[in-house]
C-alpha cells in the first residue's frame, strides 16, 4: 500500500435495490446528443492516434464541445426526404504544430466523422442529410504546460475536478441499459425499420419495472400504418422478452406511447434519428460515463466524451471510479453497492488524488471493517495503474457514453 488518501466508510441511506423508487435513462446511440458524444469520442481518438503516430505522444486537445443543430424533414410510408440538412459542429482545441511537425487536425476531425456515421447511421447521407464543419482552435498556453509537465510518466491532473462510479448495476439499470445495446445490435441487424435513435427510461416502484421506449421507424421500410403497428409491437415484445434475463420482477414495456394512430402522429423518421425532426444535441447532456441516466446516484456533470484521455479528470476519473467499483465488487465478497469518488487537484499527479473515497452497503454479517483493507488495496492498485485507462481509450475498449 501507498500514501495515498483513500478512504472507505459506510454508505448513509439504503442501497438503490432497497429503494421505493428507482428511475433510470438511457439515450441511444442516434439520440441527438449520443451523436455528439459519439462523434467527440470519435474524433478524439483519431487525434490521438495521429499525435502518437506522427510525433510518440499525444498532444493537447479537446473535442468536448460538440454541437449538433437539428434539420427537417418530410417521411412517408416507403420512404421520404430530407428537406434540411442537419449541421454539426467539430468544436474543441487541438495542437496543431509540434517542433516543426504540422498536424492536419480538422482533416483528421473530418474523416473520422464520416467514418463514424458511415458505420452507424446507414440511412444519413454524410454530406447530405448531415452537413459536418469543424472549429478546432489552439489550446491554453497555461494548460498546454499542464499537460506537458516534463514528460512525466504519470501526467499531471489538468483540472480540480472528480470522477464517481458505483457497482454492482441494478436490475432495472441492466434492463435499461441492454434493451437499448441490444436493440441497436442484435434486434436492428435483423430488422432494418428500426432507427438508431432509441430512448429507454425506466421506473421501478417496489417490485414493479416499467419501461418505456421511443423508437424511431425508418420510413422506406414501413410500407403503411399497419406495418408500422407491426413493428412498434416487435419492439415491445423483444423487450418483454429481454427484460426477463435481468429480473424476476413484474415488468411493462410500453413503446412510441406518444403515438395517435387516428390522428396518423406516429415516431415515423426518414434517418432513422430525431435529429432531423427538430430535436438539437450537445456534448454531455446525455448518458454518464457508464452509459446511463441515475437520478438514483451520485454522478458528476463533466462531459466524459470528447476531453483528451491523458490527463483530463473529467474523462479519466469518470472512467476509473467505475471501473474500479467494478473490480472491487468482482473480487471482494459481501458488498452489495459500492460508490467511489475520485477527486483531484489541478497539477498533481493524477494517480494520487486529493480524495479516493469509497462508500459502501455491504451484506447481513459483512461490515466494513471486515473488507477495508482488501478494498483499499485494489483503488490503490487500479490508480497506480491509472494510465491504462488512457490507452484503453485510444483503442476503442472503454466507452464514454
Amino acid at each position: 500500500m501507498t500514501d495515498r488518501n483513500i478512504r472507505v466508510e459506510p454508505m448513509a441511506g439504503l442501497a438503490v435495490e432497497d429503494q421505493e423508487v428507482e428511475i433510470v435513462e438511457r439515450k441511444g446511440l442516434g439520440h441527438p446528443d449520443s451523436i455528439c458524444d459519439g462523434i467527440a469520442e470519435h474524433v478524439s481518438q483519431a487525434l490521438a492516434r495521429a499525435y502518437l503516430d506522427r510525433v510518440g505522444q499525444v498532444l493537447h486537445y479537446n473535442t468536448d464541445e460538440t454541437q449538433l443543430v437539428a434539420g427537417s424533414s418530410a417521411p412517408a410510408f416507403g420512404g421520404g426526404e430530407t428537406t434540411e440538412p442537419v449541421y454539426l459542429l467539430i468544436v474543441g482545441r487541438a495542437t496543431k504544430e509540434y517542433e516543426g511537425t504540422r498536424i492536419p487536425t480538422e482533416t483528421i476531425a473530418l474523416r473520422a466523422a464520416r467514418e463514424y456515421f458511415g458505420e452507424h447511421f446507414p440511412e444519413l447521407d454524410f454530406g447530405t442529410d448531415i452537413v459536418v464543419d469543424v472549429r478546432l482552435g489552439e489550446g491554453s498556453g497555461d494548460l498546454k504546460g499542464v499537460f506537458g509537465e516534463g514528460g512525466a510518466r504519470v501526467p499531471m491532473a489538468n483540472d480540480t475536478s472528480f470522477g464517481v462510479g458505483h457497482a454492482p448495476l441494478t436490475e432495472t439499470e441492466e434492463i435499461v441499459l441492454n434493451t437499448e445495446r441490444s436493440l441497436n445490435g442484435e434486434y436492428a441487424a435483423d430488422h432494418p425499420e428500426l432507427g438508431q435513435d432509441i430512448k429507454v427510461m425506466g421506473k421501478r416502484e417496489g417490485d414493479h419495472i416499467d419501461v418505456t421506449v421511443a423508437a424511431a421507424m425508418v420510413d422506406s421500410y414501413v410500407a403503411d400504418l399497419a406495418e408500422y403497428r407491426e413493428a412498434v409491437e416487435s419492439v415491445r415484445e423483444y423487450v418483454a422478452g429481454l427484460a426477463t434475463d435481468y429480473t424476476d420482477r413484474d415488468v411493462a414495456v410500453h413503446v412510441n406511447t406518444a403515438d395517435d394512430y387516428d390522428e396518423g402522429a406516429i415516431y415515423l423518421t426518414t434517418t432513422g434519428t430525431s435529429a432531423e425532426q427538430g430535436d438539437d444535441g450537445s456534448v454531455g447532456r446525455g448518458n454518464r460515463a457508464n452509459g446511463l441516466i441515475t437520478p438514483n446516484r451520485s454522478m458528476s456533470m463533466e462531459a466524459t466524451s470528447g476531453k483528451n484521455p491523458v490527463n483530463h479528470i473529467g474523462k479519466i476519473y469518470n472512467l476509473l471510479s467505475t471501473h474500479i467499483a467494478e473490480a472491487v465488487v468482482s473480487e471482494v465478497t459481501g458488498i452489495r453497492e459500492i460508490r467511489i469518488r475520485l477527486l483531484s487537484q489541478i497539477g498533481q499527479p493524477i494517480d494520487d488524488p486529493h480524495v479516493a473515497d469509497a462508500t459502501l452497503v455491504t451484506e447481513e454479517g459483512v461490515t466494513v471493517a471486515d473488507i477495508e483493507d482488501e478494498v483499499s488495496a485494489i483503488i490503490d492498485r487500479e490508480l497506480a495503474d491509472v494510465t491504462g485507462i488512457t490507452e484503453r481509450v485510444i483503442e476503442g475498449e472503454l466507452t464514454t457514453f
